[in-house]
């Protein structure tokens, strides 16, 4: 069922039970009582506090004697490999690897409904509503397997242990820095300290070798004494296969010892006698446990339950156990640890659960044949077999990146908000078939279809693994979603058979990003019959000839609106210039030129008609009216979505720069709230995305207090006008760094990040329509824009124009074939030193685009070169406040090579 039809027959913006059950709800659901405005014009904060925003801070930590890790759960799978946490306390946890999420059976990471008191009244709120923001998993509730680790230290004669876990240490110390964490665990009475860093292998760039199933454990033991120590790490896991069935008397569960790449071993765990029909089941499967180390001892079924070190009893021949009980493998690894130094002890654990959900099976014929990592490796075994043997290569740039990424002057937590929602892709959200093909929910197990106007938001996965958007545009958007007919894609593909005109323009706008985040001009001149077509498609949905979209079509608030509505204007003129763009290149000078006049006219038309003075708005259609749901002259979150995508690509401008500004300081005054408490409390139906206590932008505001500002006829998709969700806010704050509204910026994506920290919820979960959603990776293009990155590859164009603390500046990029980081310095006489580092891959630079911080028009002296050698300028151009430096030829850089330029 979509997201539509589920929220309108059975949400909690519906009519049935729920309503019945709160006469005040039943009373108020399609009216305000007469609510009027209330969001502060002025905001409240101090220069001092908004100064601090740009401090480079602290690393983020969150400790357990401020009791900030009970809520914690970090994906630390793969890609596409389900959802496998690790706690604020280094334990795994969750484990949603078994193919059970489903639309309307099985959704969010906790499927549960919880009551929250909205102000007025107890709400009922299923996951899909923002359960887990109201109420958010317990990783002690939710720790499904047995898995944990145990340090044992042998000191002048004594045994002394203790296990990794909270409640046996002094301190116990979460440290996130996604894709990796670290947590530290140290107590006054106990000779040593422990560092436990976790991840899955994660390189940009490389989607196939970060998607692997599995985690691994680097336990490090810090010796605090001058002598000596001898220490041994015990790690444990369960049998998860099956976990939990009721109806299994006849099988056994199977654990046994298989060889590993070189001298290790592991532990295989599968099942034994599984009947034929569920052999197809979603929790049939394998996992494997290892240690990074040849002399570790196994025993494949422990004797004794909870773990000693002193009465670890068993051996490593194969185990074979009733179903009904618990069977618990250990692995222990040795070593001496100097005085005053320190070992790394090295573990890990792989799962392999190819069956998808039998629903999707139902629909998506790519789902039958399994997942991508099930054609790649048969079992788990293999799985951690391809680890090991390629294990120093894939944990140092899986490092390198994590090193990459932090050594910046950008604030710590900015760093950490910007980019941990890519998480989403390593958690049941997404997934990979056998065919190759990339699919996701909007939310964990909620809306099907890899929706064109919810994912067309997020742009990290777009930079960060530009494959992955690529598969999607060629499988999906531009394959089984196609109708090659008339150029609509479909915005859930198989789950749907309509357009949506927003999703439309993001799929083209999308598809010149991948074309631009590609090496060669392959993949655009491959797919430009559909490209065109696509965009074909949005200029005949100008019915007037005005330059203005105005054909009622399905949108991502869940509505058709009719009229001509600014929001979806500027997205489809933003669309219609990358597809100019894209037809130059191609050489199709005549759609070319069709695309430059409609974005032309449409352009001057949206910023004269559309503009009520103050902020953009949605012109009603003169034979309705207002009759039907819309945003009218209210003030609408995403007005100018589409000039705040032209920053993400290097685009001309959709609107004006001064009304744009207007109507971006229309949404701070309007719908920034720094306690939406008040608003949500005389506005209802909206889901509590962000509550009393919590700041936030509402979607849509009615300034004016204009007496049916949403329509006549309200409907219940009015709910989502009265919330606060994290990616909408995100492109706002993504914009507003772009066009300057720095302080604004910085203050939007601030709150997002307190909203989220760990004493009120998981840091990693950022909620919509469900858990992890996807549109929250919109966060990256506030990162993007505070860069002021811009990138061609095919062209050999790269770009940087810092907006947050440019006289100082580094920070991380990727390209087409290699990433790496970028560091600025402007000194007094207007000096700047700029250096290219690449730390992974190839980099081609035919043109560099720089800030200009010259005003005259006297060329600036600029110089480059690489290591020792100069580098032939050929031309060098100031335009407005860049300054672009074409090179005699293409230079390519390499893995640890940088480029110096001065500018002077």
């Amino acid at each position: 069922m979509n997201r539509r039809n589920f929220l309108k027959n059975s949400s909690l913006l519906g009519l049935g039970v729920f309503a019945s059950q709160f006469p005040v709800w039943g009373r108020s659901i399609f009216s305000w009582d007469a609510a009027v405005h209330n969001i502060p014009i002025e905001k409240g904060y101090s220069k001092e506090w908004i100064k601090s925003l740009y401090g480079r801070g602290e690393k983020i930590q969150y400790k357990k004697s401020l009791n900030e890790l009970k809520y914690i759960g970090m994906p630390v799978g793969g890609l596409h490999s389900g959802t496998v946490y690790i706690s604020g306390d280094g334990r795994l946890w969750l484990w949603q690897v078994f193919n059970t999420s489903y639309d309307g059976l099985n959704e969010g990471v906790e499927n549960k409904v919880v009551l929250w008191d909205n102000g007025r009244e107890m709400q009922r709120v299923r996951p899909r509503d923002g359960a887990a923001f109201v109420e958010p998993a317990l990783s002690d509730n939710l720790r499904i397997l047995e898995q944990g680790f145990l340090v044992s230290v042998k000191r002048n004669g004594k045994v002394l242990q203790k296990v990794l876990e909270a409640n046996q240490w002094d301190e116990v110390i979460f440290e996130p820095s996604y894709p990796t964490c670290k947590v530290l665990y140290s107590s006054a009475s106990f000779p040593v300290d422990v560092e436990l860093t976790a991840f899955s292998p994660f390189i940009p760039l490389d989607e196939d070798n970060s998607s692997l199933p599995l985690t691994t454990f680097h336990i490090e033991i810090k010796n605090k004494n001058s002598e000596p120590l001898e220490v041994e790490v015990i790690g444990w896991f369960e049998n998860g296969v099956h976990k939990g069935r009721k109806d299994f008397d006849a099988v056994k569960k199977l654990a046994s010892v298989k060889e590993s790449n070189g001298s290790n071993r592991h532990v295989y765990f599968e099942c034994d006698s599984v009947p034929t029909e569920f052999q197809k089941a979603t929790d049939h499967g394998n996992m494997a446990f290892m240690a990074h180390d040849g002399h570790a001892k196994i025993i494949c079924n422990l004797e004794s339950w909870p773990v000693q070190a002193e009465n670890l009893q068993g051996s490593d021949q194969r185990s074979l156990v009733d179903f009904k009980d618990l069977q618990i493998s250990s692995i222990s690894s040795k070593g001496k640890v100097e005085g005053n130094g320190k070992k790394d002890f090295q573990f890990s654990v792989a799962w392999y659960f190819n069956n998808p959900h039998p629903k999707l099976q139902e629909h998506l014929k790519d789902a039958k044949e399994g997942y991508w990592y099930g054609k790649r490796f048969k079992d788990a075994s293999e799985v951690l077999n391809y680890y090991a043997a390629h294990l120093e290569e894939l944990d140092r740039q899986t490092m390198k990146w994590v090193q990459t990424w932090n050594d910046s002057t950008l604030p710590y937590w900015f760093l950490d908000r910007t980019f941990v929602n890519i998480g989403s892709l390593a958690t049941a959200n997404t997934m990979r078939f056998g065919t190759g093909r990339f699919w996701g929910w909007e939310g964990v197990g909620a809306c099907a279809g890899t929706c064109t106007h919810v994912w067309q938001y997020g742009q990290a996965m777009g930079r960060i693994f530009p494959g992955l958007e690529r598969n999607l545009r060629e499988t999906t958007d531009y394959g089984v979603g196609f109708n090659a007919n008339s150029g609509a894609i479909i915005f859930r593909a198989e789950y749907e058979s309509r357009p949506a005109i927003d999703g439309q323009a993001g799929v083209i706008l999308r598809t010149y990003r991948d074309h631009q985040t590609s090496k060669d001009d392959t993949f655009l001149k491959k797919n430009w019959p559909s490209i065109k077509k696509a965009s074909q498609f949005i200029l005949n949905q100008d019915k007037n000839g005005d330059g203005m979209t105005d054909t009622p079509m399905e949108n991502t608030l869940d509505a058709v609106w009719e009229g001509e509505i600014a929001w979806i204007v500027g997205l489809s003129l933003a669309a219609i210039k990358a597809a100019e763009k894209m037809a130059n290149e191609v050489g199709d000078l005549e759609f070319e030129k069709k695309c430059a006049s409609y974005f032309s006219k449409g352009s001057k038309n949206m910023d004269s008609q559309l503009f009520n003075g103050e902020y953009y708005i949605h012109r009603p259609n003169k034979e309705f009216g207002r009759k039907k749901l819309g945003s009218y002259n209210t003030c609408h979150i995403d007005q100018v979505y589409g000039q705040a995508w032209t920053f993400q690509l290097g685009l001309p401008r959709v609107n004006d720069k001064a009304k744009t500004l207007s109507a971006l300081q229309a949404l701070w005054k309007y719908n920034y709230a720094p306690d939406v408490g008040p608003y949500i409390k005389t506005h209802l139906q909206g889901r509590p995305y962000a509550i009393a206590g919590d700041a936030g932008m509402v979607m849509n505001t009615n300034p004016k207090n204009e007496k049916h500002a949403y329509g006549e006829n309200e409907t219940w998709q009015l709910g989502y006008f009265h919330e606060c969700m994290t990616g909408f806010e995100h492109q706002v704050a993504a914009h507003m760094m772009a066009e300057g509204m720095i302080d604004e910026s910085m203050i939007l994506t601030r709150k997002i990040h307190e909203r989220y920290h760990a004493s009120k919820r998981n840091p990693f979960n950022e909620i919509e329509c469900s858990d992890h959603y996807a549109r929250a990776m919109a966060s990256y293009g506030t990162f993007i824009n505070a860069c002021g990155f811009t990138y061609h590859g095919p062209k050999k164009q790269i770009g940087f124009h810092p907006k947050i603390n440019p006289e100082n500046f580094k920070a991380a990029f990727t390209a087409a074939d290699g990433w790496g980081s970028y560091t600025q310095k402007i000194s007094s006489n207007n000096r700047l030193e700029a250096i290219i580092d690449l730390a992974n891959g190839n980099l081609e630079i035919a043109e560099l685009t720089l800030p200009n911080l010259k005003e005259s028009t006297v060329k600036s002296k600029v110089t480059a070169k690489i290591g020792n050698s100069s580098v032939s300028i050929k031309n060098t151009e100031s335009k407005n406040d860049v300054i672009i430096i074409v090179f005699d030829s293409p230079i390519v850089l390499s893995e640890n090579k940088e480029l110096l330029i001065s500018i002077s």
